[in-house]
């Protein structure tokens, strides 16, 4: 790729966050009309694509970048950095947004971000360009993670400044130019993929009466109808909150992530179509394709409950949706998520062992678990009095866990003996409402 000439040395130079699609494609023309500018795209590859396609797939994104207009193009590999430093926390937090969305785009920006930085800097440039809309999460999530990493840089957010409205004038728009792009007028739904989902939102799924169409919809899954009658089971091996074997094989992150996808996915496991809670304040609808994840999570999460004492429990779970909600907002680079990494982390100690799952249409049913950290005593848990646990002991326990309750009772009743011993004395009872 050829350096820019010594005419353009002193031009504005402009890193676009690019991805190859519509949303991003559309903006390299519109640089060139409205900013007058060098154009660098990047395209960080957080697991777009399997292994055997990649080298074709990011060559046509560089390709398609450079006939658009960009002066450079670049394709940085952050997969294994995505898993083990944005994945891997999430998961041993067990951060769910609203008890559904396993956080897949929501991951991946600050990372994006973090990588754009790097090429700017390294470029001589201060100025980042992103394809986030006005009305979505990733433009929140993309200038805060500029915010934190690089607070003298500019910011351009073309879909906050255009008059292109839609994905539709977007098509639009570049035909008009002679431009190709990447997607079809039936086919032209918002979708982001990474190696641990794929998104999609957008056409009839604006509507959320809506049934989605599965069939046409879903690109790393079957549908649970699809499935194979004759369903799978898995084993996870965890140390220490990290997923290390599938099925006993050893595997690292990536690895390991991409099997579960395919095995999942073949069974149609971690379909969600839900209404979310946007951080611009709106509702949105999407459907959400994460096989592989979906099994790491229920994983963990039945490990924990074999592992972890009642009272950490009780106390990372609100924990999780704290930090579900942080990530979510874009606030990945933050004091608040480095001190609940901290907790999370010293959570994990103990959580170390293997589950077993059955995978059958769409559902994951726990077939099983072992761990050398396990708190469950099948003595104490079995109905047969055993020597570290009498029977008998439960009625000393119960009159002092119930005190509050006793005292409070009695209370009551005392007033309203005094309630009643007024009104014979012809005065008015005071009202206490009981609690």
């Amino acid at each position: 790729m050829s350096a820019l000439s010594s005419d353009n040395s002193l031009r504005e130079k402009v890193v676009l966050a690019y991805s190859g699609g519509l949303d991003t494609t559309v903006i390299i023309p519109w640089l060139q009309e409205n900013v007058d500018c060098d154009i660098i795209a990047v395209c960080v590859d957080v697991g777009l694509s399997p292994d055997k396609e990649k080298s074709a797939h990011y060559e046509s994104v560089k390709a398609r970048a450079l006939a658009s207009g960009a002066t450079k193009a670049f394709v940085i590999d952050a997969s294994e950095e995505f898993v083990a430093e944005y994945i891997l926390p999430c998961l041993k937090a067990g951060a769910i947004y609203e008890g559904h969305y396993l956080l897949g785009t929501a991951m991946a920006r600050p990372l994006i971000a973090k990588k754009l930085i790097e090429v700017a800097k390294q470029e001589g440039c201060k100025t980042i360009c992103h394809g986030a809309t006005g009305k979505g999460n990733d433009q929140v999530r993309f200038e805060l993670a500029i915010q934190a990493l690089a607070p003298d840089f500019k910011v351009i957010a073309p879909w906050r400044m255009w008059d292109i409205g839609s994905r539709e004038d977007a098509i639009a728009y570049l035909e008009r130019r002679g431009m190709t792009y990447p997607v079809k007028h039936a086919d032209s739904y918002s979708r982001d993929q990474n190696v641990w989902h794929l998104s999609h939102e957008g056409l009839e799924l604006e509507n959320p009466a809506n049934t989605p169409d599965y069939k046409r919809l879903l690109q790393l899954s079957v549908s649970p109808q699809d499935a194979p009658e004759t369903g799978a089971t898995v084993e996870i091996t965890f140390k220490q909150g990290i997923p290390t074997h599938v099925d006993g094989q050893a595997m690292g992150l990536l690895e390991l992530l991409e099997a579960l996808n395919k095995l999942a996915g073949a069974h149609g496991i971690g379909i969600v179509d839900m209404v979310e809670n946007r951080v611009v304040g709106l509702k949105a609808r999407g459907v959400y394709e994460t096989p592989g994840g979906t099994l790491l999570y229920r994983a963990h999460d039945q490990l924990e409950q074999l592992c972890l004492d009642a009272r950490t429990r009780s106390t990372k779970q609100p924990l999780a949706i704290q930090y579900a909600e942080l990530v979510y907002g874009g606030l990945w680079f933050t004091p608040l998520r480095e001190c609940l990494d901290a907790f999370m982390n010293a959570t994990q100690r103990t959580v170390t062992g293997t589950v077993k799952l059955k995978l059958y249409k769409g559902n994951v049913i726990p077939a099983g678990m072992s761990s050398p950290y396990s708190l469950y005593d099948q003595e104490l848990a079995s109905f047969t009095t055993g020597e570290l646990y009498r029977h008998s002991d439960a009625e000393g326990f119960i009159t002092l866990y119930g005190l509050p309750s006793r005292v409070q009772a009695l209370m009551m009743s005392k007033i309203a003996e005094n309630a009643l011993e007024g009104a014979s004395n012809g005065l008015e009872p005071e009202k206490v409402e009981s609690v």
